[in-house]
């Protein structure tokens, strides 16, 4: 999504516009997008106290909660809403964040909401994003731009924050001292063989004749991008008052198995029992469909969720967060 869409915040590094309302180009014929005065993609106010009775969730995560590409009432949470009687969902979704932005948006807007509980919704991208210091956007040209960004390091194994607050402007990419070079996202493990391989149309056979790995951050669990992440989420679960639950989504060359989800899956595993905080894997239920449904549950050249693909992945929520409530 492009940059224009966000305002500067010194904390978090950005967020919507408040009050906007825009109509936004795409490959599948464009989406509507509207935004509270909190500064996210929501058709309601986020108001601190519950009201009628009604079950909320809060919950957090980049584009593919925030819905890019698919108008608000197209969301896995807006359906969640209205497939569970008396269920309210505050979606905090922020695109091109990691988990530690979202943290520092929890703090910022969610931390005095009154709630049933947490929801925490990670892209398994989100891993490489953790470890970055500076991300690339597009400005209102499509030319690609660079920001700084909030960020945590491990120190004495507690998360500790830095470059806050980031800096308002845009740097040349050439002006990154050379010991932080390492620390700029892009998106993609190999960037230009991506996009060689996106516009041959040979994605699929490509990921299958190359044994793709799209995360290899998640092999060990002593991985530095891995412990970081973990340490992030531990801070932010164990000093939540109220019960959390985990929700890895699962990247798309997992969903139409061509790449092996093993080691990630593990890794949440491993993190949901030592924090005894809930955990759903949408993956298997997700596998569960037709390859050719699953194929429409990305767009084509975008790789975000169509509303097919939030339609099935609020069906697999259902159950277990009905059973939460």
């Amino acid at each position: 999504m492009a940059r224009q869409l966000f305002e500067y915040h010194p904390l978090i590094g950005y967020r919507f516009i408040p009050g906007l309302k825009a109509r936004i180009l795409h490959e599948a014929g464009g989406y509507f997008v509207r935004v509270n005065q909190t500064g996210f993609r929501s058709d309601c106010e986020f108001i601190p106290e519950k009201k009628n009775g009604k079950k909320r969730i809060l919950l957090f995560g980049d584009s593919y909660t925030a819905g890019e590409g698919v108008a608000n009432e197209q969301r896995y949470s807006d359906l969640l809403e209205k497939l569970i009687p008396n269920l309210e969902v505050y979606n905090f979704g922020l695109p091109g964040t990691g988990t530690d932005q979202q943290f520092l948006a929890y703090q910022e807007y969610a931390k005095n909401i009154e709630h049933d509980f947490l929801m925490i919704a990670i892209l398994v991208e989100n891993i490489r994003r953790n470890t970055a210091h500076y991300r690339i956007y597009q400005n209102e040209e499509g030319q690609e731009v660079c920001y700084a960004k909030p960020y945590y390091e491990m120190t004495d194994g507690k998360p500790i924050l830095k470059n806050v607050p980031p800096s308002r402007q845009a740097i040349q990419e050439s002006d990154i001292p050379r010991e932080e070079k390492n620390f700029v996202e892009r998106g993609g493990r190999f960037p230009l063989l991506r996009d060689v391989i996106k516009k041959m149309g040979l994605k699929d056979m490509a990921q299958k004749i190359t044994h793709y790995q799209p995360f290899p951050e998640y092999d060990q669990k002593d991985s530095p991008p891995w412990q970081l992440t973990k340490g992030i989420l531990r801070e932010w679960i164990t000093n939540h008052p109220k019960p959390c639950l985990l929700m890895p989504i699962p990247f798309y060359s997992h969903i139409e198995e061509n790449s092996d989800p093993t080691n990630m899956q593990k890794r949440f595993q491993e993190l949901a029992g030592e924090l005894s905080c809930g955990l759903l894997d949408p993956l298997d239920a997700l596998k569960k469909y037709p390859m050719s449904e699953r194929r429409q549950f990305r767009f084509k050249q975008d790789i975000h969720l169509t509303p097919l693909g939030h339609a099935a992945l609020a069906k697999t929520l259902v159950p277990f967060i009905s059973k939460l409530l």
